[in-house]
């Protein structure tokens, strides 16, 4: 899934106001929290804990993984928390036999940020690029 489909930017249709997503705010908090992502992910492979970091996006409380960025402390929309895959897989967010598909999918952590927003109406893995 690209950014832009989590972020519901539909420009084809223009049948009077558009509402605006509430993701817009999450794709600016994870520009503002682009380095300090970046350097849990390095930490979390570097140490050993996971080849596969995931960060969850929420705006309220979620009980996975450890709350690295808090948007109260931080003034921001959007809390982070940093997880791994074999979390994911641990507490059955992730299946079992679907992890293999899951690598698969895997974008390179060097380059993009997994992250998996949570909002009232679900969840969902986005991959937002570093920027440089």
């Amino acid at each position: 899934m690209e950014p832009e489909e989590l972020l519901n930017e539909d420009r084809t249709n223009s049948d009077g106001p558009k509402k605006e997503s509430p993701l817009l705010s999450l794709e600016k908090d994870l520009k503002f929290f682009n380095e300090s992502i970046r350097e849990v992910a390095m930490e979390i492979m570097v140490e050993g804990l996971s080849n596969y970091p995931i960060f969850i996006a929420h705006q309220h409380e979620v009980a996975l993984g450890e709350l690295i960025l808090d948007r109260f402390d931080l003034n921001t929309e959007w809390s982070i928390h940093a997880s791994t895959l074999e979390e994911f897989v641990e507490k059955g967010v992730i299946k079992e036999i679907l992890k293999d598909r899951f690598i698969n999918s895997y974008k390179n952590p060097n380059d993009y940020m997994c992250v998996f927003v949570v909002v009232p109406e679900g969840a969902n893995f986005v991959y937002v690029p570093y920027i440089k």
